[in-house]
Parts: C-alpha cells; structure tokens; sequence
C-alpha cells in the first residue's frame, strides 16, 4: 500500500515536472527560432546577406533579421527584468542596460569594418541613443504616465548622478570636437581620442561604484520599492536563478550572431537606396533601445518611474560611457577615421534636450506637460534625418 502510494506521488512529481519543463520551452520559442535563424546565415555564409543586386530580396532580408533580433531582445529583457526581481534595484537595470549596450557595441562594429569607412556611424548610433531615450521613451515615459497618475515621483539625487556624468560626457564626445583646433573638421586628434576613451571608461566604472554600492539608496524609490518588487511578481513567472542567467546568455548571445548578420544588409540598403547615413544609426539605437524602452513604459503605467529613469538614463549613460570608446578603439586600431562632433540642427538639438532633461528633473515629481515637450522634440529629431 505505502509502496503504490509512494510510485503515485513519485509519477505526480514527474508529470508536474514535466508540464514545468514544458512550459518553460514553449516560453522560451524565441531562442528556438533565433538560434535557428542564426544556423542559417551562419550556413548560408555571404549569400543572404550581401544579395545587393536584388533590392527586394535585401529588403525582406533585413525585415526579418530585424524582428528575430527584437524578439530575441524583448526576451533578454525579461530574464533580465526576472533577476531585477531577485536581485532587486539598481542591479537588475543594470544586467538589462549591459546587455543592450553589447549588442549596439556589436551592430555598430561590424557595420564600421563593413564596406566603406562610414566614420560617422558611431556618432550617429549614439547621438540618436540619446535623442530616442531622453526623448521619445522619457516623453511616452511622462505622457503615459502622467494621464493614469496625473504626478509621479522618483528619486532626485539619482537622477542628478544619472544627469551630472551624462551631460559631461555628451559635451565632451559629440560637442568639443567641433571646437578643437588640433586637427580639422569635428574630429579629435589620436592623443585626444586616447584621453576621451580613458576618461568614459573612468568616469563610468566610477558611476557604477557609486550606483552599486556606496550610494545605492539614490537609485532606489523606497516609496515604491514594495510595490514595484509585488507588481513584478505577478507580471513575470521568476524561476530560479541560473535558469534566467542561463537563458539571458542564450538570448544575447544568439542577437550578437544575428547582430553581425543585419549591420551588412543594413549598410547596403542605405548605400543601395541613397538614404541618409543617420538613417543607420537611428535604427541601430531603434533596435537596442526597444526592449528597454518597452519595460520603461510599463514600469511608468506601474507607476514605478524610478525605475524608468533607472533604464533610460542608465541606457544613454552606458551607450555614451561605453560605446563611444568602442568606436574610437576600432578607428585607432585598424587606422579608420572616426567623426566625434555632432553638427547641423542636431548640435542646437542635442544641447536643448540636455537642457530639457534638466529642467524636467528639478524636482521630484512629473507631469503630462514635460511629456510633450519630450515627444516634440524627439518629432524635431525624425524630421531633421530626412530633411537636415
């Protein structure tokens, strides 16, 4: 008798792990197409990627490594947004924002060593990070959550922080160049590139020593902190730790593979079609900034815009801190020239967003009114790609 029940109980525990272990295969269908998807280009070597001679195939192409490359994306996101949870803020973000910045690092590098020396690409990729974060998703960010709560609040000190390194580094990298008399045009010497790249490096290591441990509490809206752990809870099914560390490995490391596939198809349709080289860099920070930005809206409908702030910033700063000296190494090591200086309307634009961003965040709450003003900004930005 003990013997039949102790067999039942046995068979009940292996039927539920089972449905358990088919549930997290069928969650987890993204990685099964992205890494097939990544087999086949991988196969297929040069062929599907550089098919310039036929527009439309290149095209096609293109679209569908873009939406295996963002589904796979959101998916890192969530695993990310799981170890968020157990882990608790700002270090969740944090995994989320370092994974989003190697895939850019990746696009943009391979975009560089494609075809034709495009030393404007890196500045494009990152001047548009900023222009899509600090106004297309903050604006939606606000907006959005403006008209369910009508105010929200988060923690000053660390959007100071956020602001403070940002805008230093933003004036150093994308403005200076245009006023440095060492060499001609909006471009930086190798002595000064050296000095720039060290100084990102620095200033950023020493940011996530102040945003990790000697000031966390900055980074964290204790107002809010319970009900943005209980929110989380019920949105997300969190296992345990090594499976989402496991599966947010996967996940970046199948976009990287498929990374390196789309920078080729994407540089010969901007060659192709005679688009605007800012057109790349738009859609290279489109790409990355997508899942964060989906988790920063939810988070502000959750009424959790600390952690909103937490994502978005935390993007630009990581993208200006980390990408720019991923560019300026590529440009020194294989002698490539790289363009620094943010020109035209976009200089104008770049320094008001900055502006903006400060005055939106001089206080401790937010309102519908900043969201617009955001929103219309990021609208400015769209319009001058396509008419500088």
């Amino acid at each position: 008798m003990l013997a039949r029940m102790s067999g039942k109980a046995e068979q009940a525990r292996e039927a539920k792990n089972a449905l358990h272990l088919g549930d997290a295969i069928r969650g987890e269908i993204a990685l099964l197409i992205g890494l097939g998807t990544a087999a086949i280009f991988l196969a297929a070597g040069s062929q599907l990627v550089e098919i310039v001679a036929y527009p439309g195939a290149m095209i096609v192409v293109l679209i569908w490594l873009f939406a295996v490359i963002l589904w796979s994306a959101i998916s890192a996101a969530r695993h990310a947004d799981c170890l968020a949870i157990k882990w608790g803020e700002p270090y969740g973000t944090l995994v989320l924002t370092l994974s989003a910045i190697t895939i850019e690092v990746v696009v943009v590098s391979t975009a560089m060593l494609h075809g034709e020396n495009n030393p404007t690409l890196g500045r494009d990729a990152v001047f548009s990070v900023i222009m899509i974060a600090l106004n297309g998703f903050v604006g939606l960010c606000l907006l959005m959550g403006g008209l369910r709560y009508r105010e929200q609040h988060y923690n000053l000190q660390g959007v100071n922080s956020y602001l403070n390194v940002i805008m230093t580094l933003a004036v150093v990298g994308l403005v200076l160049p245009n006023f440095t008399t060492t060499t001609s045009g909006p471009t930086f010497s190798v002595e000064q590139e050296i000095f720039l790249l060290v100084i990102s490096l620095l200033l950023y290591a020493i940011f996530l020593l102040i945003q990790t441990v000697r000031h966390r509490r900055y980074f964290i809206d204790s107002n809010h902190a319970v009900a943005a752990a209980s929110s989380a809870h019920h949105s997300l099914r969190v296992r345990s730790t090594g499976f989402h560390a496991a599966m947010l490995l996967l996940y970046l490391i199948t976009v990287i593979l498929l990374a390196e596939k789309f920078a080729i198809p994407l540089d010969n349709s901007i060659e192709r079609f005679g688009l605007p080289q800012e057109f790349g860099g738009a859609m290279i920070a489109a790409l990355v900034l997508a899942p964060e930005g989906i988790g920063a809206i939810e988070a502000s409908l959750q009424n959790e815009l600390q952690r909103s702030i937490n994502i978005l910033l935390g993007s630009v700063l990581a993208t200006i801190g980390l990408t720019i000296p991923a560019v300026l190494t590529i440009g020194l090591v294989t002698k490539r020239s790289v363009t620094l200086g943010v020109q035209g309307g976009n200089l104008p634009l770049l320094l008001l967003t900055l502006a903006v961003s400060v005055v939106t965040f001089t206080s401790r709450k937010t309102n519908v009114l900043q969201g617009c003003i955001h929103l219309l900004l990021f609208a400015v930005f769209v319009l001058l790609i396509f008419a500088p």
